[in-house]
């Protein structure tokens, strides 16, 4: 099975490996992140590529992109919502307020632009409906100290997922949330070199590429069948019973 799908964050981490599994199963990608030139790349080796440069938190430029795919790829079957940044890691006291509104801005106000018009989209096209997975992260349930901005937005798209899910339910729009733990990306990479620095115990992390294939299997279910929640996390890390 292929079809239609935009990844936002589409040009590393998640969001790339994600984008680059999809293109090898015939999809047709619309990658949606601010480098261009690493979106380039990845798509001068493969047609069904669509490079949409573009900030998740500019409202004008997440409609324009969404617009423009809809004219190459003719359909929007799949948004993965992905495109996320964790901020610094503090105490509340200690966060510049820039730091949470930026947070804010990405994980939440993006998310929720995007949203909107893959929604607007996916109601619209006929035959109607698609599917929106939105990237939570165990924080969403379970939070790592020092994370109040991080672990504040993640519990946000939580709620954003349940009200999608029931609103789309009249247009054969189904929404879930697959929550990630410890996939070996940059910025978990960052997280760990922290956790070494503060002389805490080594941090176990998963191949990136177990995301995206669940991701994968999550796009190709019919729109009768939806996972809500999907938690995909390094067997050895602590998440039973952290916080």
């Amino acid at each position: 099975m292929s079809g239609n799908i935009v990844i936002t964050g589409a040009s590393s981490g998640i969001g790339r490996a994600t984008a680059e599994l999809f293109l090898e199963k015939g999809w047709t990608v619309g990658m949606l992140a601010r480098r261009a030139e690493t979106m380039a790349e990845i798509a001068s080796s493969n047609e069904n590529a669509v490079v949409l440069p573009s900030d998740v938190t500019d409202p004008s430029a997440v409609e324009s992109a969404f617009a423009r795919f809809r004219r190459t790829a003719g359909r929007l079957d799949v948004l993965f919502n992905n495109a996320g940044i964790f901020g610094v890691a503090a105490p509340i006291d200690q966060v510049p307020v820039e730091t949470w509104m930026a947070v804010v801005n990405v994980n939440l106000n993006g998310m929720f632009l995007c949203a909107r018009e893959a929604f607007s989209a996916m109601r619209l096209q006929d035959p109607q409906g698609g599917r929106i997975i939105n990237n939570g992260s165990i924080s969403a349930h379970v939070p790592r100290d020092g994370s109040v901005c991080y672990t504040s937005t993640k519990h946000a798209i939580t709620g954003m997922t349940r009200s999608l899910s029931l609103d789309g339910r009249p247009f054969d729009i189904a929404c879930g949330q697959i929550d990630i733990g410890n996939a070996r990306t940059p910025m978990v990479a960052a997280q760990c070199e922290r956790a070494r620095e503060a002389g805490l115990p080594e941090q176990e992390t998963m191949d990136v590429r177990h995301v995206a294939e669940a991701v994968l299997h999550i796009a190709e279910l019919p729109l009768e069948a939806n996972v809500q929640f999907m938690t995909v996390m390094a067997t050895k890390m602590p998440y039973i019973g952290r916080g």
